[in-house]
């Protein structure tokens, strides 16, 4: 693309430099530049990336997008923010991909993965083209990418989305983190609909307080747009949680609501969970019918009424819902089991917040007719607030704790378990002990497991490493807890 036309839709920038030239990218890492891109240097939190203009020079690059002066013999182009410039100058790149889908972006602390799953599901099922972007991949039809973090930036957004329109995408489904938001990652996406899951402590070692978080997640709301005659725009809300009628305040979209607990546009009643599934009434604005659903849960349920809602919002229809939801038997890492013949449950689950673990126990609590066996740690460097919370749920909703590593990453796996065992108090009734090594945790949580019994491994569901000290090192634990059970039985 021409660097003039790609910078037209900027209005304040100083330029040095020939504008009338061909720009084969954009970069805003120095190690990845290929000749004749635009390097954007971006102000992190830990790396600014005007410190390897040189390095992006070395390597190609014809362009700098800057906040400061630079001595270099090519175009530079300064912003008085490139985060910003950066997001306008992706879209105009490829093409503005979001105007041509539509759009749904889901946040919340738990839920959001399984919701745009089920979204996927649903709309493809249906006849509708769809893309997905989140934790544990970007897909749309057979292509696939891994996502390193929930929500790429801004630029890594607009190629994903432009692939997506490639490859004949009508809609897209994507997780919306707080961190994103915050950092606006998700600016220039034009969302037709944000839905609202939940909110509860997770992430204060970035948000510093709930309050903070509770606005981070409220940016996706406020930033639907104030028009109707553009894409009709929707705030699909938890009425359930109390913050959700702050971000009904916040939004000038048209709201759908969805609840168990209250009156909602969309809700759950008659629930009823067993061991091979949840069975419900699914009553909303098109009408009524029963769901009978493999996925267990009362979470579950509130994920399936986000998703109907949403599919609702673009004209799926309610049979074409229900018969989707009927089929879908989990998304990876979030309650999934490990079969391999025992006569015990073995469940692995992505729960690494308070909230996400107390509703994994109380549903297995729901279905175990034996022990329940959780096997649990906590993340290092990241919110140290909520491992005594995590600790003392898991000693009053269990009745045998394994506490163990997740991911330590720089800190001392032992004074994270410490942390968390601060939390257990003379009202926990579970038995519990300390196995730093993860493998060996859950090879004795196995090991003891009789019939009947359930066993959550708790924290990392879907991930296939573990990081220790700056290493990422091979750790699968459904692969771990199959062979440790084979290992048993044979």
């Amino acid at each position: 693309m021409n660097l003039r036309e790609l910078l037209s839709p900027l209005l304040v920038y100083d330029a040095a430099g020939e504008l009338n030239m061909e720009i084969t990218g954009i970069s805003t890492d120095s190690r990845k530049v290929k000749p004749g891109n635009l390097f954007v240097a971006l102000r992190g939190n830990t790396v600014d990336g005007h410190d390897y203009i040189e390095q992006a020079h070395a390597n190609g690059a014809i362009a700098f997008l800057v906040e400061e002066d630079q001595d270099v013999p090519d175009v530079t182009i300064k912003v008085s923010d490139t985060t910003r410039a950066l997001a306008i100058l992706a879209d105009q790149f490829y093409n503005h991909p979001t105007s041509k889908l539509q759009l749904i972006g889901v946040t919340g602390t738990n839920g959001k993965t399984t919701v745009t799953h089920l979204v996927e599901q649903i709309l493809n099922n249906a006849g509708c083209a769809t893309g997905i972007i989140g934790t544990i991949q970007m897909r749309m039809g057979d292509y696939t990418e891994e996502v390193k973090n929930t929500t790429p930036d801004a630029l890594e957004l607009q190629r994903m989305f432009a692939i997506m329109v490639e490859r004949g995408a009508t809609h897209a489904c994507i997780e919306v983190s707080s961190h994103a938001l915050e950092m606006g990652r998700v600016w220039g996406c034009n969302f037709t609909s944000g839905i609202f899951t939940n909110l509860t402590q997770d992430h204060l070692d970035y948000h510093q307080t709930m309050d903070n978080y509770r606005h981070a997640k409220s940016l996706l709301f406020s930033q639907l747009g104030n028009i109707y005659n553009d894409k009709r725009k929707f705030a699909i809300l938890n009425m359930d949680d109390p913050s959700a009628a702050r971000y009904r305040k916040m939004t000038a979209a048209q709201v759908i609501t969805y609840a168990i607990d209250q009156e909602a546009d969309v809700r759950a009643l008659d629930i009823s969970i067993g061991a091979g599934g949840t069975s419900f009434t699914l009553r909303t604005f098109k009408g009524e019918v029963t769901i009978e659903m493999k996925m267990m849960g009362k979470f579950s349920v509130y994920n399936v009424l986000a998703a109907t809602a949403a599919c609702l919002v673009e004209g799926i229809t309610l049979s074409q819902i229900k018969e989707s939801i009927e089929q879908m038997t989990g998304v990876p890492g979030r309650f999934e089991p490990v079969d391999e013949g025992q006569g015990f449950a073995v469940i692995v689950d992505y729960a690494h917040t308070p909230d996400s673990l107390e509703n994994v126990l109380t549903t297995a609590r729901e279905f175990t007719k034996g022990k329940l066996y959780c096997l649990v740690g906590c993340g290092g460097d990241r919110d140290r607030t909520k491992r005594p919370i995590m600790g003392r749920i898991a000693a009053e909703q269990s009745d045998y704790v394994i506490f163990t590593s997740d991911n330590p990453r720089s800190e001392d796996p032992k004074a994270i378990l410490d942390d968390m065992l601060q939390g257990v108090t003379e009202k926990s009734t579970a038995v519990y002990e300390c196995i730093i090594d993860r493998k060996q945790a859950i090879e004795k949580a196995i090991a003891l497991a009789t019939s009947g019994d359930c066993i959550i491994i708790a924290g990392k569901g879907h991930e296939t490493y573990q990081i220790i000290k700056g290493q990422v090192l091979d750790f699968d634990d459904r692969e771990v807890a199959s062979f440790a059970i084979r290992n048993r039985i044979k």
